[in-house]
């Protein structure tokens, strides 16, 4: 029932919206909506958290600790984003950019886009996974051109394109496990199912499961933003609405990493743990190593937070590939870390393009003088994002390299910190540039409303209180990492 309920939420309130000409109390239910799915999600957590899954529909809908932690991670990074857009939309029609049949078709839009991230992680088939993982390009490709830009409508293109090409190459994939299923005597109507798969894992052909992975890393890589095919992201999220990137960077790319976890169960039961692991290091230092050298001549700061999720994707393929109980806890950690960081920033930088006029980084300056709560907000999103302490990014970075040590993987983690260093001299640079400095003479200090900092703030106090006090989670993290080690 509660599967079910989680995605007639979001679903519900979606038709809702299509039904009414856009106002402000549409954007606040849309975010009521998302508040549901978070405690939907944390009921569903202490339900399954001690191994009791919940199903439905034949096990085609099923959800356990790993798929509960998701939908915590898309509550609340959800609600950020929806949150702000109100504000967003506002500020659209209020300028003349937007109108109100186009606010209603983009409050029609997030709320299907979250319905199908909720699919994603609650499917007990592979095959249902991978049409909802396909539905998310669809829908974000309308909400990447919303504003119907030269530069929002390329990038929009340009997503959809390498994205349809990653996802045929997952189904490619897909389709190869079901052959190596099929071989082992499976049923024809229960093979797509995790349950089905996992049991059955140790038999799987092995250079079937080897092509079947590789093809599976590259396709669902593609929408995580895994190097080599990572080209689409900077684009996309530097054109999208400031909402629409946080959702994207925040969730998306972590719902399809959430597809490679699952997988990578079912390899390491057929493989062992020495291919999946070659892999998972090579994109992770490659994605890495290309965040390190194009953050360094970065001009735009909505470009910057793109490639830096870059740098976070190859930082979790890492930890996936050192596969121990606490490298996987420390990757879910850092996924819910990275999430509400990068909502932060993402949201910030929407609310900065708005009064600055500019996502340049020459163009922003001396925010923290000018306008403190902003400049506030955004440095100490930063600092979370670079993983220093109090935050959460800092205590999984520190457990996802002391696994990769105790695995025989301390040279990928030294070249993993050389990059981290590397970005972090890149970001820092940036950073100074657009927070500090002097008002102009007689330039007044400017307030930034309510409605924008509290959420913001709320989520940076969420990822620091998680850095410190990670009790409320540990349970379920140590649940949710043993269902993909085993």
């Amino acid at each position: 029932m509660l599967t079910i309920l989680l995605l007639a939420v979001p679903l519900a309130t979606g038709l809702v919206a299509a039904t009414q000409s856009w106002r402000r109390w549409v954007g606040w239910l849309c975010t009521a909506s998302l508040g549901t799915v978070l405690i939907l999600g944390i009921v569903l957590a202490t339900r399954v958290v001690h191994g009791r899954a919940v199903s439905a529909f034949s096990g085609i809908l099923r959800a356990d600790a790993l798929s509960a932690f998701m939908v915590i991670v898309i509550g609340a990074i959800g609600l950020l984003a929806t949150a702000q857009s109100v504000r967003y939309l506002d500020a659209e029609i209020s300028s003349g950019r937007g109108t109100a049949r186009h606010a209603t078709l983009y409050a029609v839009l997030v709320q299907g886009f979250i319905t199908t991230m909720l699919l994603a992680v609650l499917a007990g088939n592979v095959g249902v996974m991978w049409v909802a993982v396909e539905a998310t390009t669809i829908i974000t490709t309308f909400l990447v051109g919303h504003r119907k830009t030269r530069g929002a409508l390329e990038a929009s293109w340009k997503y959809v394109i390498i994205c349809s090409v990653g996802i045929a190459l997952a189904f490619l994939g897909t389709v190869l496990v079901y052959l190596a299923a099929q071989h082992v005597g499976h049923g024809a109507h229960v093979s797509l199912q995790w349950t089905s798969l996992m049991s059955v894992s140790h038999h799987l052909d092995p250079g079937v499961m080897r092509l079947a992975l590789g093809l599976l890393v590259l396709g669902y890589g593609t929408k995580v933003g895994l190097a080599p095919m990572h080209s689409w992201l900077p684009d996309a999220h530097s054109q999208a609405p400031a909402p629409v990137s946080a959702l994207m960077s925040g969730v998306l790319l972590t719902v399809a990493f959430y597809a490679l976890l699952r997988f990578k169960a079912i390899c390491d039961g057929a493989l062992g743990t020495a291919f999946p692991r070659a892999l998972f290091v090579t994109v992770g230092l490659l994605s890495l190593i290309i965040a390190a050298s194009l953050l360094l001549s970065q001009h735009d700061y909505k470009r910057m937070l793109a490639y830096h999720s870059v740098e976070h994707m190859g930082l979790i393929a890492l930890g996936t590939a050192a596969g121990t109980p606490l490298a996987i806890a420390a990757v879910l950690l850092h996924i819910l870390g990275h999430g509400l960081a990068k909502a932060v920033l993402f949201l910030a930088s929407g609310e900065i393009l708005l009064v600055e006029g500019s996502t340049e980084i020459d163009q922003v300056r001396a925010l923290l003088a000018r306008r403190p709560a902003l400049g506030g907000i955004f440095a100490f999103g930063l600092v979370a994002l670079l993983g220093l302490p109090p935050f959460s990014l800092f205590v999984s970075e520190l457990n996802m390299l002391r696994a990769e040590v105790t695995v025989g993987l301390g040279w990928a983690a030294a070249i993993s910190l050389i990059c981290m260093a590397v970005i972090f001299g890149a970001v820092m640079s940036h950073g100074r540039h657009m927070l500090f400095g002097a008002r102009a003479d007689g330039e007044p200090v400017m307030r930034t409303a309510s409605t924008v900092t509290v959420p913001l703030i709320g989520g940076l106090v969420g990822c620091a209180a998680l850095g410190v006090l990670a009790w409320p989670l540990d349970s379920l993290l140590r649940a949710a990492a043993m269902v993909v080690v085993r």
